[in-house]
């Protein structure tokens, strides 16, 4: 019997060199469409539901997923329609936009130190602390010295925040060109989209070589055991969400996680309900 899990086909593996134009973002699994899909896409969203409670309850460690993408990439729908599934009580969704004066005078990290999430909670971030080698990079805001080093810095918050409990996934959403295209058609058709469109959808797809350059080198560099990245076929939305739900279970689930001991007598909560439903019964019969 194999021990191949599910996720190890997309992950990067550590020192590996990532190479995206031989990935294959139009990827179906074994499903042929959308609807032959929709059977295990549901199964693994409510055993996410399920899992999510039993971190929450259990209050010992945390879950942290990174969304990374080109524009039209797909983290809205990440988040809408697989993550969406979770208790927002113990979830969060943090955005990475440009920093703030009082970001910009901190470190590149502390704005996402101060955004993990804390033992029992999920936190997505939608972007992340990876933007600082990557939109850094292409539109050389910092010198190349500056965020080069970076990349060491990472790896060392990711495991800091492991060594805390934190277990961290990182997903790379993966489209083509032609499909980023098509999204942006389906924005300027639709007037509820319109809000969703900028200047640059258009003005950054000449920089695509320099971002992919950019991302190879952020997933080869800083995929690790307690870290890893994967890189998921987006393509079609249908397989992004499945293939993202079912990994974020495949780890969970390997957490083995147990709900915490009682911490009350709990024979004794029986006897008082009983007593409480008998005396409920004796006034309803008078």
């Amino acid at each position: 019997m194999s021990n191949k899990r599910f996720r190890d086909r997309f992950v990067v593996q550590p020192g590996e060199s990532v190479s995206l134009e031989r990935i294959d973002p139009a990827q179906r699994l074994s499903h042929q469409d959308k609807v032959a899909a929709e059977e295990e896409i549901e199964h693994y969203a409510q055993r996410l539901r399920e899992l999510q409670y039993l971190l929450y309850a259990e209050g010992r460690r945390s879950l942290l997923i990174c969304l990374q993408a080109l524009d039209a990439g797909g983290k809205d729908g990440a988040i809408r329609h697989v993550l969406g599934y979770m208790n927002p009580q113990g979830c969060r969704v943090q955005a990475f936009k440009q920093p703030t004066p009082e970001e910009v005078d901190h470190d590149f990290l502390w704005r996402a130190h101060k955004a993990a999430p804390g033992r029992g909670e999920v936190t997505i971030f939608n972007r992340s602390h990876y933007e600082d080698v990557l939109v850094v990079r292409v539109h050389d805001l910092v010198r190349k010295e500056v965020w080069r080093t970076r990349y060491d810095a990472i790896n060392a918050f990711e495991r800091q925040l492991a060594a805390n409990g934190t277990q961290i996934i990182k997903f790379y959403l993966h489209i083509s060109p032609d499909q980023q295209l098509k999204r942006f058609k389906r924005r300027i058709d639709d007037p509820a989209r319109w809000w969703k469109i900028s200047e640059s959808d258009y003005t950054e797809r000449q920089f695509w070589p320099a971002y992919q350059a950019a991302y190879e080198e952020a997933l080869s560099r800083c995929s690790t055991e307690h870290a890893p990245w994967y890189v998921i076929p987006s393509d079609h939305k249908w397989v992004r969400n499945l293939v993202i739900s079912r990994i974020v279970v495949e780890t969970l689930e390997e957490l083995d996680m147990r709900f915490p001991e009682p911490r009350v007598d709990i024979e004794e909560v029986q006897r008082k309900y009983h007593a409480a439903m008998a005396r409920k019964t004796e006034y309803e019969h008078k």
